[in-house]
């Protein structure tokens, strides 16, 4: 089963609006605002059923052969989920990014496109992951790819209805590799003008419904390592149709997002086109990742904003004791606490997305360091989301008690699905080795201290909770200073805990700022959120969560509204 209660996604959360009209200008919001409602609206209801039947009926299946005994690699999925690939894509979702809005006469932004991938991530992230793919491999086509191969293939990769849609997908993990990529064997051999690919990829989403896919392989002569690998496109199927000398060993049969089929895929002799400079494929990929990244962030945000809507919904509606369950105090605590991270963690995602807008803007001037900021933000951002999506679920679950541990309900999904964000596009380990690569590398930290600093100064003077915010700078500056005397083993032993610290400083900074902006209830956003974040008792005996309930909750001024 599906959720019992029909919600519209966008209506449910108005922090969404609050900071898209904040960033968008107001010809663009007054339109994404009611394109996203009318998503938002589908979200919750028809494509959240098709959700539910693709993660328990109606998963990917492999057909191998066919009845001849050839081997056609085909993956089939089930009509819902393909009226979902439809009418999201349509939305332009990923095409709206690099082509016109027609309605508006002017090309969209990540800002709009990751909002709509925040509202299907509530539906299911499994829906979302093939959106990711695409958008990378539209970036990276559009940015990096000779004109004649665009003028091929990014019309279809950036369709919304007018052409055949081809999706995209990224192939990077092999066997040997993992996280290294450097160790990637699968080869590409110069035939004419194009390249033919032998090799595997031992984890390839969206494998056998992708339309083009981007492949890192090593030419012929490379040096070994990230610097001898290059990128290809790889259309997926010939022009009569067939396989492009390529086969699926298997699907893999995941613990979650089970709607996006994930492959073992070999390629023998697969035709391929280098796109760009061959000796630049693992720099490209490395920005399609950070775009990946924080598609992640989205679906982790969206998993936290769906465990809370489900969370309240279930307390307002369940009796125990002959009293609904929110008006428990533990309760009322959890929810206000749930909805306070879930506020600011959306909030800091989008502030990351701004700056990644500008940088993924070539038009623009950006400088190096605007480069590391933008990575900076997007590891924190990432690995914050995702380890709070976990949480989140498994709160969701508690709130609802035994029910929240049977499949008729979405919980035990929500909990399957946040898992894997964890692991996506970076561990913590490897996000917590990224900021230390940024501060050996550029100073990141000082980049990071000056920006903290600048946003502090803009806010109003009388914000008491900034001194909570100026104690933890002080504590970053003496702890890298700290960690820069140390020996490399025991910098990687304690670089996330560096990225722990810069992540509560700047998520306090996204409160506070919210704070000045949006009034009463903001600011008690921000009172709690400052409060758990940097509390000195973790045993306080705080009853701010119970002051706060009707504020935060449910909206409503009351005596205690700051």
């Amino acid at each position: 089963m599906r959720s019992i209660f029909e919600m519209n996604f966008y209506q449910e959360d108005p922090n969404l609006s609050f900071l898209l009209k904040r960033y968008l200008d107001q010809d663009f919001y007054k339109w994404a605002e009611k394109e996203l409602a009318d998503f938002g609206e589908r979200c919750g209801t028809v494509i959240d059923e098709r959700a539910v039947h693709t993660d328990r009926e109606g998963q990917p299946k492999l057909i191998k052969y066919d009845k001849m005994g050839n081997d056609i690699s085909e993956v089939w999925v089930n009509e819902g989920y393909k009226k979902t690939v439809e009418e999201t894509y349509n939305r332009g979702i990923v095409a709206y990014v690099h082509k016109e809005i027609p309605e508006l006469g002017r090309r969209g932004n990540y800002l709009y496109s990751y909002a709509q991938g925040y509202l299907i991530s509530q539906s299911e992230p499994g829906f979302y992951c093939p959106v990711t793919l695409t958008m990378a491999t539209a970036y990276l086509l559009d940015h990096y790819g000779e004109e004649e191969l665009k003028k091929k293939f990014l019309p279809h990769v950036l369709s919304t209805g007018e052409t055949e849609l081809y999706e995209g997908a990224t192939f990077l993990t092999e066997r040997q590799g993992g996280s290294d990529v450097g160790a990637n064997e699968t080869k590409a051999i110069k035939e004419g003008d194009h390249y033919t690919l032998y090799g595997e990829k031992y984890f390839a989403s969206n494998a056998g419904t992708c339309g083009v896919a981007m492949v890192l392989a090593r030419c012929e002569g490379a040096p070994i390592g990230t610097k001898g690998l290059s990128l290809f496109l790889v259309p997926w199927r010939k022009d009569h149709g067939n396989v492009n000398e390529l086969s699926i060993r298997r699907l893999k049969d995941k613990l979650g997002v089970r709607a996006v089929p994930s492959a073992e895929v070999v390629f023998d002799g697969s035709k391929g086109y280098l796109v760009g400079d061959p000796s630049r494929g693992f720099y490209y990929m490395i920005e399609a990742l950070n775009l990946s990244r924080l598609c992640n962030a989205i679906a982790s945000v969206g998993i936290m904003q769906r465990s809370f809507l489900e969370a309240k919904q279930y307390a307002y509606k369940r009796e125990a004791f002959r009293k609904q369950l929110k008006d428990f105090p533990m309760i009322k605590e959890s929810l206000v606490n749930m909805k306070v991270k879930q506020e600011v963690e959306l909030s800091s995602v989008f502030s990351a997305i701004k700056l990644f807008d500008r940088v993924m803007d070539k038009s623009e001037h950006i400088t190096k360091e605007d480069k590391a900021l933008n990575r900076l933000l997007i590891a924190l951002v990432k690995k914050e989301s995702a380890e709070q999506a976990v949480q989140f679920a498994h709160e969701a679950i508690e709130i609802h008690g035994g029910n929240g541990y049977i499949e008729d309900f979405v919980t035990p999904r929500l909990l399957r699905d946040a898992q894997v964000l964890t692991v996506w596009e970076g561990t913590a380990n490897i996000l917590g080795l990224e900021v230390l690569r940024l501060i050996a590398k550029y100073n990141v930290h000082k980049l990071f201290i000056k920006k903290v600093t600048h946003d502090l100064e803009m806010l109003p003077g009388e914000v008491g909770e900034k001194a909570l915010v100026h104690e933890g700078m002080k504590q970053l500056d003496e702890k890298i200073t700290q960690l820069m005397k140390m020996d490399e083993a025991r910098q990687t032993l304690h670089c996330k805990r560096i990225a722990n610290l810069m992540t509560a400083i700047y998520e306090s900074v996204i409160a506070l700022q919210d704070a000045e902006l949006g009034g009463a209830r903001k600011r008690a956003v921000a009172k709690i959120f400052l409060e758990k974040t940097w509390e000195k008792d973790q045993f306080e005996l705080s009853d701010l969560a119970l002051q706060y309930f009707d504020l935060i909750i449910e909206h409503k001024e009351s005596a205690n509204a700051l």
